[in-house]
């Protein structure tokens, strides 16, 4: 039997082959993703927790995929501009950002930045890592305790360091401040690691900065830990009590990791890099390296990241108002 086409159905027909033809390489780029180098952008210096976690997972993604996974600095404005760059890159699985708890702080410190939040679609969690208190290892303060109790004695003489103004350092003493009740005098650096050499030297008297940062210097015995913002005391950090144990049970904050994604990059690639990067966190090896640095593995999914980023964006700005930062 033959089948016979309308004439006047022909130019239908064919746009509609047309249109087929054209979304199935897009299809195929989709599931053979990725077929390119992939650049992980981290909007900051190397050398940096975020640094050292992008490089970790672009490692182990590397070897998974065969592809080549590789980190690009982008530093400057606080992350701001690492952050405008994949927000405004080609959505085609080429451009990734991986970025940390700032990102969840910036919209409160920032009176308008260089994208729209929408600009850019969460992917997943890298690490989660809580945050350390601590101070000198000369210094006279032996535990949270005796820290707090000299800070009530004399309000505004202790002090504590930062990376700078709206610096997760600056924000988790604040948080420190808020949930201790304590008037502590603030002190910015040009930087975490300027912070870091302020309080080995003895020239603050106290830092709060995320357990990756932290751990080195404590087993180096340059600085002492006062406590973690854990549920759990941290295998690398035995000695140290958690803040419910130290009777600030709300100072429950972290320093977390993710990657984000342009806005419009096609959700099967989306899917598929959350899954390398679930997978890359349950190697062994991946897992004892970040297990050493006091993180835990993230891999959410990309809705419940967006869920928690938004969670995050809320609280910040609750602890930034308090602390009556003021937007640039």
């Amino acid at each position: 039997m033959a089948f016979f086409i309308p004439r006047r159905a022909l130019p239908a027909l064919l746009i509609l082959c047309a249109a087929a033809a054209a979304g199935f390489p897009a299809l195929a780029s989709d599931t053979a993703w990725p077929s390119k180098p992939v650049r992980l952008v981290v909007p900051y210096a190397p050398g940096g927790t975020t640094d050292y976690a992008a490089r970790q997972i672009a490692q182990k993604l590397t070897e998974q995929t065969g592809a080549s996974f590789y980190v690009e600095n982008k530093a400057g404005a606080s992350g701001t501009i690492g952050s405008s760059l994949v927000a405004k890159s080609a959505p085609d699985g080429g451009t990734f950002l991986v970025n940390d708890t700032t990102y969840a702080m910036l919209p409160h410190l920032f009176r308008k930045l260089p994208w729209e939040p929408a600009d850019l679609t969460p992917v997943t969690t890298v690490v989660d890592a809580p945050l350390v208190v601590v101070v000198g290892a000369n210094s006279p303060y032996k535990s949270v305790a005796a820290l707090i109790d000299e800070a009530r004695k004399n309000p505004g003489k202790l002090t504590f360091g930062s990376g700078g103004v709206g610096s997760s350092t600056h924000l988790g003493g604040e948080l420190l401040k808020q949930n201790g009740k304590l008037a502590l005098t603030h002190v910015p650096y040009k930087g975490a690691g300027e912070a870091m050499l302020g309080v080995v030297s003895g020239q603050v008297d106290v830092l709060v900065t995320a357990a990756p940062t932290a751990i080195p210097q404590v087993k180096g015995g340059k600085v002492r830990a006062l406590l973690v913002t854990s549920p759990q005391r941290l295998a690398a950090l035995p000695e140290a009590p958690t803040s419910a144990e130290a009777g600030l049970k709300d100072f429950t904050a972290t320093n977390w990791f993710g990657i984000a994604a342009p806005k419009g990059t096609p959700q099967p690639i989306i899917d598929k890099l959350q899954a390398e990067v679930k997978k890359a966190l349950a190697s062994p090896d991946l897992a004892k390296r970040f297990a050493e640095q006091g993180a835990s593995p993230g891999g959410l999914s990309p809705a419940d990241f967006g869920k928690f980023v938004l969670g995050q964006t809320q609280a910040w700005g609750q602890v930034i108002k308090a602390a009556g930062v003021q937007p640039d």
